[in-house]
């Protein structure tokens, strides 16, 4: 008897994910629970466990395809593999066997087992199946082997211009593609800029690196960066929202889970640190650094990427000055912090080189209006010029 098994609700309202990866084969027995997949769904990659025990009969699914919820992924029988039937025997010897025989054009000593769709994928690609062994049953040569024969090359075409590389969409940069253009489909996203001098800051951080590394975590910009924007959000809490669109409602979050974008090799990712108003500058120091490493090493759950409440990146990280930041759907706005650079500033009349940190806000302009993104923008600046307020204004 065969189980059909069908892909599970992950929850959180996913309906699609990509297959990454099969961690068993067909003719394989497995045991219930055993982890039979990888796949990877909103930036994260998931085990998927079997519920049933058996043997694989067939794999329906390749990997890089999308499944949906609820699409059959693999069959599992109940039965042991077949046997092995006794040679049949003749007055000359021993005869071949229907699976034995050769097929046309091609010799018994170098027999070719495979399906109709590989060989078709085969000569699409070019793909010469002799000397390819097989990984199915009775060594049948599976799609998956195709990708291992031959290493990936460009898809390079002339489109009468000239030469092109097709580089398809996969992993992380498939969903990544997916999530800005929702997002810029259901906002009205509009960008406003600030510049703040953070000089005060940059010399407050730089003394307190050796007790924070005392404590064991690294003492970046960022866990200032986030203080700022929490104590500027208690007086702005439309920032702190999203949109409930069937009800045309705003929703003011009186919590503060900041979604923190992390570059990996995958793409960009968005850990969420919870309850950043009740954690200290070491503290979130520390879960940033455990947060990247984990998104980084693609070891990071489905739970750790939902639940912001605001997002903030820190783009000058990598080199840029201003940007126009995508909101993080269903999040209101987003916070960019540009490279610090030293520049003149006028300071009580006199013209001294200052550390100026450049800041990139966008929000949708649906729960307000540009007057109040400046005030609140001012407001994030006015802590990171005066760090000390962040201490003041703590409860």
């Amino acid at each position: 008897m065969a189980y059909e098994f069908k892909l599970p609700d992950l929850g959180e309202g996913i309906a699609e994910v990509e297959l990454r990866k099969w961690l068993v084969k067909e003719g394989e027995r497995i045991s219930e629970h055993q982890v039979v997949a990888e796949v990877e769904s909103d930036k994260a990659v998931v085990d998927i466990p079997s519920p049933h025990s058996g043997i694989v009969h067939q794999i329906n699914r390749h990997e890089g395809d999308l499944v949906k919820v609820g699409d059959v992924i693999l069959t599992i029988s109940d039965e042991e593999a077949p046997p092995e039937r006794p040679r049949s025997v003749g007055v000359v010897g021993v005869l071949p066997e229907a699976d034995d025989m050769p097929q046309a054009g091609q010799s018994a000593d170098n027999e070719i087992r495979t399906t109709p769709l590989v060989r078709k994928l085969a000569r699409e690609r070019g793909i010469d199946l002799q000397g390819i062994r097989g990984s199915g049953p009775h060594g049948c040569i599976l799609p998956e082997d195709l990708e291992k024969s031959v290493p990936a090359a460009p898809q390079v075409s002339d489109e009468g211009f000239g030469p092109v590389e097709r580089l398809p969409l996969r992993g992380v940069r498939r969903i990544v593609a997916r999530n800005v253009l929702a997002s810029q489909q259901r906002t009205a996203f509009v960008t406003t800029m600030e510049e703040a001098d953070i000089t005060g800051l940059w010399d407050l951080r730089n003394h307190e690196q050796h007790a924070a590394e005392a404590h064991g975590a690294h003492m970046t910009f960022l866990p200032f960066f986030i203080k700022a924007v929490q104590h500027a959000l208690r007086d702005y809490q439309v920032f702190n929202a999203s949109i409930d669109d069937a009800t045309e409602t705003i929703i003011l979050k009186k919590y503060y889970h900041f979604g923190i974008a992390v570059e990996t090799l995958d793409g960009l990712m968005v850990p969420v640190i919870r309850d950043v108003d009740r954690k200290s500058i070491l503290e979130l120091a520390a879960e940033i650094q455990g947060l990247g490493k984990k998104a980084r090493e693609r070891t990071i759950t489905l739970d750790e990427l939902k639940g912001s409440s605001f997002t903030i990146t820190n783009f000058g990280h990598f080199g840029g000055l201003f940007a126009t930041p995508i909101i993080n759907w269903p999040n209101v706005a987003i916070l960019g912090f540009g490279r610090i650079a030293e520049r003149p500033w006028v300071v009580r009349g006199e013209i001294v080189i200052r550390r100026i940190l450049p800041i990139s806000l966008t929000f949708d302009h649906r729960v307000t209006d540009g007057v109040t993104a400046g005030q609140f923008l001012s407001r994030v600046a006015g802590y990171l010029e005066d760090p000390a307020l962040l201490f003041i204004e703590s409860i």
